[in-house]
């Protein structure tokens, strides 16, 4: 092996050398072929929690007499719409119904 031979692989070692150190140092992952790997996406903070928190407790989910007063205004506001004939149609009247029939 020549000098130069010599030199240049020790110059190679001594940059591997310092990027394994510097990777230890600041906490990155040593990579020296380059591969791609997953580490980037698995190395993110999971935002699932932090989005749920930006969203208020909704207590329509668990309160019973909510639920019952909501499902009694849908009815009551039904039937208004059908006294007045604007109610939706019975099974088999409506305009799909219509266009297949003819």
């Amino acid at each position: 092996m020549s000098i130069g031979g010599l030199k240049s692989l020790l110059a190679e070692a001594t940059i591997r050398g310092v990027t394994e150190a510097r990777a230890r140092i600041l906490g990155h992952i040593f990579n020296p072929t380059g591969q791609r790997s997953p580490h980037k996406i698995l190395h993110k903070k999971l935002v699932g929690e932090k989005v749920a928190q930006w969203y208020p407790y909704d207590i329509k989910k668990d309160d019973p007499l909510v639920m019952a007063r909501q499902q009694q205004e849908r009815l009551s506001k039904l039937e208004m719409l059908k006294r007045r004939g604007k109610g939706p149609p019975k099974k088999g009247q409506g305009k799909r119904a219509a266009k297949r029939n003819k």
